[in-house]
């Protein structure tokens, strides 16, 4: 089996553990964890190229279930990701530390976490640009953004030049139901370009009722989401924030760890196989 390491040498042990990672199951919970709080000198004096503060999430929250969406072709881009040179999540210490508690609270409920995405170091980010630059390029229209010209993703926000995913406290993920086995029903599809990804689509997240209604006077293909979907996305959304993570007004998959370490770095070393 090929180990793995990234760049730096000094986390080369960590990185191997990566080969060994698979989508596996665990429950209890524990009380919100207080956010460590991060000195300022740690967050000038750190390299983008310093993995020393990061660690492989499935070693801090081991029930933790993985589908690293951009190690596959199976994503908006249908191609394997620059930077996603193994099967693996990383994510700060702090972020990592954090999701455990929630991990440990919705596993209370019935539920594991399913994480698609963590660190994205910078050159994925390239990658997602210059395909977005490439408007000939439509594979997986159908699938990711069927009501959305390719014309308008920078425009829209959809791709940008920085992803606050590069900064290491940033994941997207969903829920996993142990009582049937399957993902809990969400409505739509994590990185879904659309209204209908966004928190307030068919209810108020603030409040967490559910309306049938939305703020735009455009109305999805699809249409509306039922009751029990919107409430499946306030189920995680409710872990999320009692945890110290905050959420995206157009992904309700997207968290980021509010008091997260290196706000203003984003990391470029990628994930690499070391040759037998």
């Amino acid at each position: 089996m090929n180990l793995l390491k990234i760049k730096k040498t000094s986390i080369a042990a960590m990185l191997a553990a990566c080969a060994l990672v698979t989508a596996m199951p665990a429950y209890t919970q524990a009380a919100a964890a207080p956010q460590a709080a991060v000195s300022a000198v740690q967050q000038r004096s750190v390299s983008p190229e310093d993995a020393s503060g990061f660690v492989i999430l499935s070693e801090v929250v081991p029930d933790v279930i993985l589908e690293v969406r951009y190690y596959s072709t199976y994503n908006f881009v249908g191609d394997r990701i620059a930077g996603y040179d193994a099967p693996c999540v990383m994510m700060t210490r702090e972020a990592a530390e954090a999701l455990k508690a929630v991990s440990d609270d919705v596993m209370k409920q019935g539920y594991r976490l399913k994480v698609y995405d963590a660190y994205r170091p910078q050159m994925a980010v390239d990658n997602f640009v210059a395909w977005a630059e490439n408007l000939n390029d439509k594979r997986m229209k159908d699938y990711f953004y069927p009501e959305v010209d390719k014309t308008r993703l920078f425009a829209d926000g959809y791709i940008d030049a920085k992803s606050g995913h590069s900064r290491g406290s940033t994941l997207d993920l969903t829920l996993f139901d142990m009582r049937t086995g399957k993902e809990v029903d969400m409505g739509g599809t994590f990185d879904h370009f659309g209204i209908e990804s966004h928190p307030d689509w068919c209810g108020n997240p603030e409040t967490m009722q559910y309306t049938g209604k939305y703020k735009g006077n455009k109305t999805p293909k699809n249409g509306e989401i039922n009751e029990v979907q919107f409430k499946n996305r306030m189920i995680l959304r409710q872990a999320m924030l009692k945890h110290g993570f905050k959420p995206l007004d157009t992904e309700w998959w997207h968290f980021t760890l509010k008091n997260e370490p290196y706000p203003d770095t984003y990391f470029v070393f990628p994930l690499q196989r070391l040759e037998n």
